[in-house]
């Protein structure tokens, strides 16, 4: 199977759900690297990736998305780029093929927590930079395509693609904005400009992913899907609800049959491609899941 396949039937495909929400219920501390996990903890986060894969995720994301240089760098492990993300690949690919399921590996790649310039001081081409020693890594470990997610300027959004072109230019992309701030994204992107811009410079999916919940991102998809070229798969990738503080950590309260009714609403709207971001499960992929099916 390959991603162009997978997108391209009838019934969209599943992805995972969260990753760092299971490691906070395994231990992870907040504050900490969750890919230092890849090394310290390497049946954890393959115990992840296997629930999903039992819940029906035909792709899962490697634990990868604070991996870049300068997100490392908060925690003195710039220098760990290429073990920390080729290391989280191999786990990725080895509980795919040593369960035998069918199904994609995603190199997983989130922002990288600077602003551009003139706003800022991060330069486009520090920026390619940036992601290029980051999919070299992961491609080097295995993955069949990329998941650039999370999202607010679509000059990281085209750095990212360019990087993952320089490593690795025969994997699909996937680009994930968020667009939290009024139907935006922080740095005011609409959908639709987010969409044309990401397609014209290679992106093989787009959509969106985090921010406000389920109702967020199911306009996002029906905003990109009206102005997408052919051939674009649109992609759904909510937080099980808007979290709530408790303590230390943010509580997602959407359930899974608040999963289900999101997933079929996503395949409503045009999503070629539904998952779960902040706070989802197992159990929520499952429902999702299983009301695609009955669907």
């Amino acid at each position: 199977m390959d991603f162009a396949e997978l997108v391209s039937g009838s019934t969209p495909a599943l992805a995972d759900g969260a990753m760092g929400t299971l490691l906070f219920e395994h231990g992870l501390s907040f504050g900490e690297a969750p890919e230092t996990w890849n090394l310290l903890h390497p049946e954890l986060v393959r115990k992840v990736h296997r629930g999903y894969l039992e819940a029906g995720s035909q792709i899962v994301l490697t634990n990868t998305f604070g991996g870049n240089r300068s997100r490392l760098a908060m925690h003195n492990l710039e220098d760990r780029v290429p073990e920390l993300n080729r290391t989280a690949a191999v786990l990725a690919r080895s509980e795919v093929e040593q369960g035998g399921w069918d199904a994609l590996v995603a190199g997983d790649i989130g922002p990288t927590g600077e602003i551009f310039e003139p706003l800022g001081t991060l330069s486009f081409e520090d920026a390619v930079e940036i992601f290029e020693e980051q999919a070299v890594a992961l491609a080097g470990g295995g993955v069949d395509l990329f998941w650039v997610e999370t999202l607010a300027a679509v000059e990281e959004g085209n750095a990212a693609l360019e990087g993952i072109r320089r490593a690795a230019p025969e994997l699909p992309v996937i680009v994930t904005m968020t667009f939290d701030t009024h139907g935006r994204t922080m740095m005011g992107l609409t959908p639709e400009d987010a969409c044309a811009e990401l397609t014209s410079h290679g992106a093989a999916a787009v959509g969106g992913n985090c921010g406000n919940g389920a109702a967020e991102v199911l306009a996002v998809v029906t905003r990109m899907k009206a102005v997408a070229p052919p051939g674009t798969a649109i992609v759904a990738k909510a937080n099980a609800g808007v979290p709530k503080l408790a303590g230390d950590r943010a509580v997602y309260p959407g359930t899974p049959d608040d999963a289900a009714a999101y997933a079929i609403a996503a395949r409503d709207a045009g999503a070629n491609l539904i998952g779960g971001c902040c706070g989802t499960s197992p159990a929520h992929l499952v429902a999702m899941q299983r009301a695609l099916a009955e669907h």
